[in-house]
């Protein structure tokens, strides 16, 4: 009861806030605030207790009555949900401000009220076709917010894009939930684990879900749509969002039977995704793109948990399997906390430079000490390095998988492979953000607008600073948030519910606290020796050069020149150059470009060789009755031999 009445305060407060919208930003902001803690609070009593809430209404919408629940699961999303939807909206309120953006700002307020309440919706709906409907209409919430700056073509493109996907897969979830109904005869969800019948339709649920997750190779609306909204949209797109899919995949493979083959199905994604992903991300130039691909990484990390957790349940195994699906739960919060704080450190710099090409970028860290100081720890956090909170979750999927090869059977032989490409992920992921904070916030600036950047206003770094507070948080004390992963753990299935917490989780979290507290004492340190003016200042070193310039310094391509290398034949870069060829020659340059090879190299031909067979289709429909008579006979008589073919 009581868990519905603040649920039902949320829901007043967040209707409050799509009507502040039209009133004025103070006053949406307040009424969307309050939503946000109503749901935390909500989110945090079912995950604090066990104990799940359940509704049933009097009333019908479309024929059926309205059914919500939340328990351990979707509480785990919603608690997310409440802290990025709330932390954007704050940014939201100095970043895309009514007087730099008159028309649009009205509108992004709106849409934003509309995406929250649609995503809570989509988590609480316990009956399919309501669950479509709110799925369908967040889907349309985003894409609004996508295109608020549509005045150019390629936002609108990567609208559409989105958009195109995005209906793809609804139309796969549109089956899935037309079978279960079909099959139970009802649109009513919640554990079906006796109809064994209904295991096939698991595929259904992984591709529709996985289109909006950003699986690999499913993932061909995301780059763009990340890159090119504006940028508290994309920390809600990537923070919860594409985690919308996760929970369809969490959620439905705990309440179906699923195939013996699904859990290494969603296994292999999960690694292809991961290493894939973080191999595009290597080869981008535009930080919010970079960014973009990273979060297919993460997903994919995600997914290794949540399928080793699917194949520990075919094998019996509960204490390996609920300690990949708790680290898989818990990346789920950890990349919403990063990403989103990343995604805001990235619009920081957008703000201030008015570019996103890392290469006209760079000395950002004296113009920018708090944007820059938040993104490396962010960056810190999602390279899985201790003692940040992306450690604790990938050391939960590790001690998983380490307790698989204690296993004897198949689990050995997948979890391998999985341990090692987790880890040259990991590693990978270093790389990457060694070259962003590099290129982005040291050495020199590259162009007049980074000499010019300045710092952003309280209004942005304070949802950044309580996002990095986040990280810090789970990283230096995991022990404190385990009985929420176990309660979410033992609500999936509704099997795993006595699982104890790891001993090594206790231990984690004292070293984490160590080591933060040498770090903290080393920086006080050094700041100390800087501005006592005992170290030397001079220029970076110059090769001997008498006139050093910021074009001598490193490119993002250059930096990660070698490493994309190894992935050519998925990259498939690029190139444009013009070699110098006398002593002082008058021009040479070099361009590199990483395409979007999926897109770009096989949905796209796919799509133009579809439009050619329907427009030599089309030209059948000339009008002339005796040419349609003809048709009809033609198929009369093939219909007629393959019924004779057949009967034979």
């Amino acid at each position: 009861m009581t868990t519905g009445a603040v649920l039902a305060a949320g829901a007043c407060a967040i209707i409050l806030s799509l009507i502040g919208a039209f009133r004025g930003p103070r006053c949406w902001l307040l009424a969307l605030l309050a939503s946000s803690l109503t749901a935390l609070a909500a989110a945090g009593w079912v995950l604090a207790t066990g104990n799940a809430w359940e509704w049933r209404s009097a009333f019908l919408i479309g024929g059926e009555s309205v059914h919500l629940r939340l328990d351990g699961v979707s509480a785990l999303f919603l608690a997310l949900l409440a802290v990025v939807g709330g932390a954007g909206a704050a940014y939201s309120r100095e970043y895309w401000a009514e007087r730099a953006h008159p028309v649009s700002a009205q509108a992004s307020r709106g849409w934003w009220s509309g995406l929250v309440l649609c995503f809570g919706l989509v988590l609480l709906c316990s009956n399919g076709l309501h669950f479509l409907i709110a799925w369908e209409l967040f889907t349309v919430c985003a894409y609004f917010l996508i295109i608020l700056d549509g005045q150019r073509r390629d936002v609108r493109a990567a609208g559409w894009l989105y958009l195109a996907a995005s209906h793809a897969g609804t139309l796969a979830l549109f089956a899935f939930f037309s079978l279960l109904a079909a099959r139970t005869g009802s649109w009513d969800l919640g554990p079906m684990r006796e109809h064994a019948e209904l295991a096939p339709f698991f595929w259904l649920a992984l591709f529709g879900f996985g289109v909006k997750a950003g699986i690999f190779p499913l993932h061909i609306w995301l780059p763009s749509a990340h890159a090119n909204a504006p940028s508290h949209v994309s920390a809600i797109l990537s923070g919860v969002a594409i985690k919308m899919g996760i929970y369809g995949i969490v959620r439905f493979s705990g309440w179906l039977p699923t195939p013996p083959s699904a859990g290494w199905v969603v296994v292999a994604l999960g690694v292809v995704s991961a290493v894939l992903g973080v191999a595009f991300a290597l080869g981008q130039h535009d930080l919010k793109r970079l960014l973009a691909y990273h979060s297919v990484e993460n997903i994919g990390i995600i997914l290794i948990g949540v399928g080793f957790a699917i194949v520990a349940t075919a094998h019996g195994q509960a204490a390996w399997g609920a300690l990949a699906l708790a680290g898989g739960l818990l990346h789920v919060w950890n990349h919403g906390l990063f990403k989103a704080l990343l995604f805001l450190g990235a619009g920081s710099v957008l703000h201030a430079t008015g570019t996103r090409e890392m290469s006209r970028l760079g000395g950002l860290w004296r113009a920018m000490p708090w944007t820059a100081s938040l993104f490396a720890l962010g960056a810190v956090a999602i390279s899985g390095l201790p003692p940040l909170n992306g450690f604790v979750s990938e050391w939960l999927v590790y001690l998983g998988m380490f307790d698989a090869l204690n296993q004897p059977g198949a689990a050995v032989v997948g979890a391998i492979p999985a341990i090692v490409l987790l880890a040259m992920t990991g590693a990978l992921a270093l790389a990457c953000f060694v070259k962003v904070c590099g290129v982005v916030f040291l050495g020199a600036p590259r162009s007049p607008a980074a000499e010019r950047a300045h710092e952003c206003g309280p209004w942005m770094r304070g949802p950044m600073l309580m996002l990095a507070a986040g990280c810090v948080a789970i990283g230096l004390a995991p022990f404190v948030f385990w009985p929420a992963l176990h309660t979410a753990v033992g609500a999936w299935r509704g099997t795993w519910t006595d699982v104890p917490a790891p001993e090594s989780l206790t231990m984690l979290g004292l070293v984490h606290m160590a080591l933060a507290v040498a770090a903290v004492i080393g920086a006080a340190w050094l700041w100390r020796r800087a501005h006592r003016g005992s170290l030397a200042r001079a220029l970076t070193w110059d090769c001997g050069y008498a006139a050093p310039s910021a074009r001598m310094q490193y490119t993002a391509g250059s930096f990660a020149g070698i490493i994309t290398e190894w992935f050519a034949w998925i990259l498939q870069p690029e190139r444009h150059e013009h070699r110098p060829e006398a002593t002082f020659p008058r021009r040479a340059d070099f361009e590199e470009h990483t395409p979007e090879t999926v897109l770009e190299r096989v949905i796209e031909p796919c799509a133009r060789l579809v439009m050619w067979v329907s427009g030599v289709a089309r030209r059948l429909q000339h009008g002339r009755t005796h040419a349609y008579i003809l048709y009809l006979i033609f198929g009369l008589v093939a219909v007629a031999a393959m019924t004779m073919a057949w009967s034979e």
